[in-house]
């Protein structure tokens, strides 16, 4: 039986289980959940995930799998094979170091309701704009030693890990929001590099069913 995620085209955070599940080549259905129309507040959706945020697994058996980091640590558990954890612990650490900088010090500064509440704050859009940079820049500038220092084509090591699954969709929210990925060579340099892969070009927000021209 398929899993069906529920996702929306180009939040990050489904965008990372897109391409665990695409590098894991597990197949699936798309239920696409409109952040902008507020379906995620939805009792549809919170019948599946009451949290109200994507993404979420539902593996067809009753168990629905929530929150990013934690499905693609699942997706390695139950399917190891090609890894995207390095086998050795302290290397692991690094690994889940370097996604914890997107998932826990980036993204969340950054996402849908945070823009939201800053808007009804009275915050204004050229202020929201710098908000976003800001914590962007900071998580890079954390970033990109760790990348220079263990990266060899991707952010660690010379195959995918969870750190990629989370920094290219975080890259490509920095060139959403016009953040300079000129102080960032190391971090460009993995960019380019996943965009040459089969499973991060499967998983780019432009593919999936319910993207919408920008």
């Amino acid at each position: 039986m398929k899993p069906t995620l529920y996702s929306a085209w180009r939040a990050t955070a489904p965008y990372r289980v897109r391409i665990g599940l695409a590098l894991k080549e597990i197949a699936y259905d798309y239920v696409p959940i409109n952040l902008i129309k507020g379906e995620q507040r939805e009792a549809a959706y919170k019948a599946v995930n009451p949290q109200g945020l994507t993404p979420a697994l539902d593996l067809g058996d009753g168990d629905v799998l929530t929150q990013s980091l934690a499905i693609l640590e699942w997706l390695e558990e139950t399917h190891p094979q090609p890894a995207i954890l390095p086998a050795a612990p302290l290397d692991r650490q690094r690994v889940r170091a370097m996604a914890l900088v997107i998932a826990c010090d980036i993204h969340p500064l950054n996402n849908t309701r945070v823009g939201r509440a800053l808007d009804k704050l009275g915050v204004s859009k050229d202020d929201n704009l710098a908000w976003v940079h800001r914590w962007i820049t900071d998580g890079f500038d954390t970033l990109e030693p760790m990348v220079t220092r263990y990266g060899q084509g991707f952010a660690f090591g010379d195959t995918p890990t969870i750190a990629d699954c989370c920094l290219i969709p975080q890259v490509y929210s920095a060139n959403r929001f016009e953040v300079d990925l000129g102080p960032y060579p190391a971090i460009r340099a993995v960019a380019e590099r996943a965009a040459e892969h089969p499973a991060f070009q499967a998983a780019h927000p432009t593919k999936q069913p319910d993207a919408v021209p920008v």
